[in-house]
């Protein structure tokens, strides 16, 4: 199966557009990059910045092994070439948020070097987009211009933060496969462990770099969109500017190199400076800092370290547990989504392969709709992964039905009891007393008798109706098998 091909249509025909993604990723750490300034988010402001954050004259920067080591997992986790020689540079510009006057970033050697990421933009369909380098730099403060009427304030708190820069190859050809792109990355970073991708807090944000051309031409000048932080916002982003740069040049019109910005509410990019290239910074290796150098013991044990990843996890759940594609692929898009169904498979204390269709059915449809309902996330759920399991259990060993399962469910998620718990105090037990199903199955052939005598006639499809009627009559509770089987014997004798 193959994806269609996205175009903007112009009135000169169509019009191929050409996306790259630089992903500033800030790595989980405790400590800054070259600081031991604390890193938490929503800090008073200027209230986590060292001497070394706010360039204070002789302080020296000294790299954080553990920021290090996190880039180097994520180079690992794609597949990338780790280079065991490294060197920061100093990317030389003023801004009021930057007290050195220069960045400390890796531009001629970067920690990690050319890897891949497989995507799925649509089902069934697959492609692998190029990652042309990680590398390790320090984030910028944060002006603050709502703060007094006629002044803008600093906040350094992320001044020294450690990022990675993640950058993509212009591989991509569509807004859904820049979203499937960034989805996927983000997954693999919160595997690892190396960044916790939350976009609404800016430790992922994305620059999105869009040109277009005539299909099979040179690539055309490209714009960057800064710091986009949204997965919605990145795909509105390439549609919207695509267009705009469509429209200049059939008005013949040129695209200028710059930089713009996203306006999330008139859903556009603006203009906000042209753009440098690399000579315009003065990079040069940083006198203050000598190369990393790797050895085998550190990048065996960020190896050893490496989880379960996304696609070998679900390629896993379809291949040895049996889980349906849809489902492995659901499941382990999200890294607190595969724990939490883990975590419910080992709560039942069977082998996986016995439990774990049953249960990724149940996740997905039962446990998945009754959080989109509240609004929460999996993290967030009311009934626990023991609790789940409990639930299913329940199901598999004739004590509830699906009906009843439900209703059980229902009350879990407002209480937060134990399913037996609930099944015990409430009388919910499903029951396949032959006796009782009998007795109720008598009384409904009786008030439905010329019901009955069509059936005998031969209108099978009313069998369906008796069923119906005699659950109703049991309050659910009995069992669907037993009403099935008694059912068809006093309606055929």
């Amino acid at each position: 199966m193959t994806e269609a091909v996205y175009t903007i249509e112009g009135v000169t025909g169509p019009w191929e557009v050409v996306i790259g993604l630089e992903v500033h990723a800030q790595v989980t750490s405790n400590a800054k990059l070259f600081s031991g300034a604390a890193t938490a988010f929503g800090a008073e402001p200027n209230t986590q910045v060292s001497l070394v954050d706010a360039a204070m004259p002789g302080m020296l920067p000294v790299p954080n092994r553990e920021c290090i080591r996190q880039a180097v997992r994520t180079g690992m986790a794609i597949g990338a070439q780790i280079n065991r020689w490294s060197q920061f540079d100093r990317k030389n510009y003023f801004y009021a948020d930057l007290p050195q006057g220069y960045q400390i970033s890796q531009l001629y050697h970067p920690l990690v070097g050319e890897g891949a990421i497989e995507i799925e933009p649509a089902e069934g369909v697959t492609k692998t987009i190029g990652i042309e380098r990680i590398h390790v730099e320090q984030d910028a403060g944060k002006l603050m211009h709502d703060q007094h009427p006629t002044r803008s304030y600093v906040d350094l708190n992320r001044s020294g933060v450690a990022l990675m820069e993640i950058v993509s190859k212009p591989d991509m050809r569509s807004p859904a496969e820049a979203g499937a792109y960034l989805r996927k990355l983000r997954a693999i970073l919160r595997y690892v462990g190396s960044c916790d991708g939350n976009m609404e807090q800016g430790s992922m944000r994305a620059d999105v770099n869009v040109s277009v051309r005539k299909p099979g031409d040179e690539f055309g000048t490209r714009t960057e969109t800064k710091n986009v932080n949204s997965v919605r916002f990145v795909m509105a982003t390439i549609e919207g500017e695509a267009r705009r740069q469509v429209d200049v040049l059939e008005a013949g019109g040129k695209i200028v190199q710059e930089t713009r910005l996203y306006d999330p509410d008139r859903n556009e990019t603006r203009s906000m400076r042209s753009k440098e290239d690399a000579h315009d910074y003065r990079y040069f290796p940083d006198p203050d800092l000598l190369p990393l150098v790797l050895d085998d013991a550190f990048l065996a044990e960020c190896e050893g370290s490496l989880p379960e990843l996304p696609d070998a996890k679900r390629n896993r759940y379809q291949d040895v547990l049996g889980i349906s594609a849809y489902s492995a692929s659901v499941i382990t898009a999200d890294v607190e989504t595969a724990r939490w169904f883990e975590a419910m498979l080992a709560a039942t204390g069977k082998p996986e392969t016995e439990v774990a269709k049953p249960a990724a059915n149940w996740l997905t449809s039962e446990l998945f709709g009754a959080l989109n309902r509240l609004g929460k996330d999996i993290v967030d759920s009311p009934v626990s992964p023991t609790q789940a399991a409990q639930l299913i259990a329940l199901v598999a060993d004739g004590t509830l039905s699906g009906t009843l399962s439900k209703q059980v469910f229902e009350i879990m998620l407002e209480t937060g009891e134990d399913p037996a718990n609930i099944v015990e105090e409430r009388g919910l037990k499903q029951t396949s007393d032959t006796g009782a199903i009998e007795a109720e199955i008598a009384k409904v052939m009786d008030a439905n008798a010329d019901k009955v005598a069509e059936y005998r006639g031969g209108k099978d499809k009313l069998f369906g109706f008796f069923v119906g009627q005699t659950m109703k009559a049991m309050a659910g509770k009995a069992n669907p098998g037993v009403v099935n089987d008694l059912l068809r014997k006093a309606l055929d004798g």
